[in-house]
């Protein structure tokens, strides 16, 4: 493709690729994504010692082991603590319709990435409940399996906790000292509110035991074409309680499943029921 690559790169490798990480992830590439594919695989290029992008395909087509690697290096990660803030006020509001229920909620973030996401939920219910230990149950799940690592560390640069309240930071959070100063680490109460788990959501079974309250799915169905958006979220909804809460990313939208989830919030759904199926006909 240029001239100017370390490793020659031709437009048969892009679609090569194209094809393994939407026959593994479900990613679908668009034709923009040509240089980040390259500058994401020519690390993986470089530290195998192969000459080019061919031979790297050939290589993973023969090393199953370097499927994961494969996955972690196109996988986007783009986090950060109260993301979208919005999303966490209508997760407050739900749980403080539902705590004197006397039962545990439970949520899956389906995309947790490097952990700011899923420690956000943790930090909304503890303030919700008043505890260090509410009912609640998080399950937090990546594809990756180097961010699941981080996530589970719960160790952040100073520089990512800016988003914070000083009460949160001081409430929540350990400062690193000596070889760990500029750095501080997730206390051990919110972690241990938090299971993380390697799921590709294309498997065909997911280690998961229904219902879930809550759903947070955010920015990962934009990597899917119509079809796999589709097929995945008819899944998710089996595994929601009927008044539970789908939690989509700023730019996703499902008008295409009106069948399945009906928008209650801003990017926000819950299930559809058979009296909201009968007054559509």
């Amino acid at each position: 493709m240029s001239h100017e690559h370390e490793f020659s790169y031709s437009e048969a490798d892009f679609e090569k690729i194209r094809k393994v990480i939407y026959h593994k992830a479900g990613i679908n590439l668009s034709d923009s994504k040509k240089q980040l594919v390259y500058s994401r695989l020519a690390r993986r290029v470089r530290a195998l010692k192969l000459p080019n992008f061919s031979a790297y395909l050939h290589y993973l087509n023969d090393n199953e082991q370097e499927h994961e690697e494969f996955v972690n290096a196109l996988t986007t990660n783009l986090t950060a603590f109260f993301r979208e803030p919005h999303h966490f006020d209508i997760l407050a509001n739900h749980i403080n319709k539902v705590k004197n229920q006397n039962r545990k909620l439970r949520i899956w973030c389906a995309a947790s990435s490097t952990g700011e996401e899923p420690y956000s939920i943790a930090m909304t219910a503890v303030e919700a409940y008043g505890t260090y230990e509410p009912p609640i149950e998080i399950i937090a799940s990546d594809i990756d399996s180097n961010v699941l690592r981080e996530a589970s560390a719960g160790i952040y640069s100073l520089a990512r906790l800016e988003s914070l309240s000083l009460t949160q930071k001081k409430q929540f959070f350990q400062r690193g000292k000596g070889s760990n100063s500029g750095k501080a680490r997730v206390v051990e109460e919110l972690r241990n509110l938090i299971d993380f788990k390697k799921i590709n959501l294309l498997d065909s079974q997911w280690p998961l035991q229904p219902p879930f309250d809550i759903i947070f799915c955010r920015n990962v169905m934009i990597y899917f074409d119509k079809a796999t958006q589709l097929s995945v979220l008819e899944r998710m909804t089996k595994l929601m309680r009927p008044d539970g809460l789908y939690i989509a990313g700023h730019s996703e939208s499902f008008s295409q499943a009106a069948h399945l989830v009906k928008l209650v919030g801003k990017t926000t759904y819950t299930l559809v029921t058979r009296k909201d199926a009968a007054n559509e006909i």
